[in-house]
């Protein structure tokens, strides 16, 4: 019990540090849609989208490869020596994709920012050293110290949103706030580069295991930029068939109903490292245990968000952003939650191909659904236009979920019970009828009305006895573990 102790009150940490960090972009929304042109905020939304692939394709997968080994590791000396020679080969990947951003800068410009090369160029600066922080944050990951990722994600969040807005209040624009961000990723790599030398200490690698290593994050290369292209190309394409100003519309729709990854992102962030450690000691029945715990307690939170949010994405988008990016945006909403809703579900299942150490399926399964979502963006969006990046992403995850939940499912089976889910939907469907009725405009009346579905829909669902016994039990004993 007490590994479910400890279990619960990370992803209840890394859960309050990944709600912190996904209101980032909704803070920052009011103040860049506000104090931006729309083809600015267009460009802005290209960087995020930029800055979220570059160092999952030139790392090869290996800052995951970390999770996955690390955990099992006692000894200093050979903790020393996966972390150096994995570091080795990450440095070098860096150096060179930074100098090939670099002399297709005037290209990338020209394809993505309207001819902005001085972003571009920032650009490239920027992505060397979230390569190299997103390796180091894995390595936080890989040791499970909960407290210093959380710490770093706080700091990265404020640091955000006090700097950048600050250069756009100021009138730096849109290269003001790209400067911010080169700012904010220098300091945290001092901060990271402390706290990991101290950790790790020094040795020169031998690159013992290297083979292995690669074998099991190279085929993660492919997964994580099919990926990248049914989460995130469709900006892309948006912006090439349409324009910026198309992608400004679009993005802040896409940015609210992606608040429903944000419940999935703390078992995203802990499940690698902690299924290893039990699935190596060949504790199975604690693997199923925290697996069907998981997707249990995802679902009976996201799907009523997914509701919620998809009938408020209208007047939530005209606080954050302006009354025509509302009106022109409001409805890509609704598709965003249920595509993020299907991601979670794939994420928890998705695990069980990682410990089996299959990589190369998970990128197999991405590889047809990134096909299928970039084939039909190109087919539906010059006719259909925004609404149709918004479609294929909901078909792209929904395939990427089923073919995921059968190969699972054929490896090792967990409690995936069908009751809780329709208990959430019909409780959910209930829910939504006072905000259906009532239409809530205005700050005060939108948390009022939530507080009051929430209240309506938790009822239900203990009304509905959703929760067994035994589950009430942990989670009072957990408000008063010490």
């Amino acid at each position: 019990m007490t590994q479910y102790h400890l279990f619960v009150r990370r992803v209840g940490l890394v859960g309050l540090t990944q709600l912190v960090v996904g209101l980032q972009g909704l803070i920052l929304l009011p103040i860049l849609t506000k104090n931006l042109s729309i083809e600015n905020y267009g460009i802005w939304a290209q960087i995020m989208v930029t800055i979220g692939i570059v160092p999952q394709i030139a790392l090869f997968g290996l800052p995951f490869t970390m999770v996955r080994y690390i955990p099992a590791i006692e000894n200093k000396n050979d903790l020393q020596e996966t972390f150096y020679s994995i570091f080795s080969i990450v440095i070098s990947s860096t150096i060179f994709s930074s100098i090939m951003l670099y002399l297709f800068s005037e290209k990338i410009a020209n394809i993505l920012f309207e001819g902005n090369l001085l972003v571009a160029q920032i650009l490239v600066v920027i992505v060397f050293f979230e390569c190299l922080i997103l390796f180091f944050i894995n390595y936080l990951r890989a040791k499970q110290y909960i407290k210093k990722y959380s710490t770093i994600m706080l700091a990265k969040t404020v640091l955000v949103i006090l700097i950048v807005g600050y250069f756009v209040f100021s009138g730096y624009g849109i290269t003001g706030a790209v400067y911010g961000l080169l700012l904010i990723d220098i300091i945290l790599f001092l901060i990271l580069t402390i706290l990991i030398y101290n950790d790790v200490g020094f040795a020169v690698p031998h690159f013992h295991n290297m083979k292995e290593y690669l074998y099991f994050g190279i085929p993660t290369v492919p997964n994580n930029l099919s990926s990248w292209v049914v989460n995130s190309s469709d900006r892309y394409v948006i912006g090439i068939l349409l324009g910026a100003s198309s992608v400004g519309y679009y993005s802040p729709g896409y940015a609210l109903g992606g608040m429903v990854r944000m419940f999935v992102s703390p078992l995203t962030f802990l499940l690698p490292s902690i299924l290893s450690e039990n699935y190596d000691k060949k504790q199975i029945v604690n693997v199923k245990n925290i697996l069907g715990y998981s997707f249990k307690y995802f679902m009976v939170v996201a799907i009523p968000a997914t509701f919620g949010l998809s009938l408020l994405s209208k007047p939530l988008l005209t606080i954050l952003s302006t009354p025509e990016i509302a009106e022109k945006g409001y409805f890509i909403t609704p598709f965003i939650c249920a595509s993020m809703l299907l991601f979670g579900g794939r994420a928890i299942t998705g695990q069980i191909i990682i410990l089996e150490k299959q990589t190369h399926i998970g990128g197999k399964i991405w590889t047809i659904a990134a096909i299928l979502n970039l084939v039909l963006n190109f087919l539906l969006v010059p006719y259909v236009g925004i609404i149709g990046a918004a479609f294929t992403t909901l078909l792209a995850f929904g395939f990427s979920f089923l073919i995921t939940f059968i190969y699972s499912n054929k490896m090792l089976p967990f409690d995936m019970s069908l009751q809780p889910i329709l208990k959430s939907l019909f409780s959910s469907s209930v829910m939504a009828i006072p905000i259906i009725i009532y239409e809530p405009t205005g700050l005060h009346n939108i948390l009022m009305i939530i507080a009051f579905c929430a209240a309506i829909y938790f009822a239900l669902m203990y009304a509905l006895k959703t929760f067994r016994e035994e589950e009430i039990l942990f989670f009072k004993s957990l408000m008063h573990h010490r």
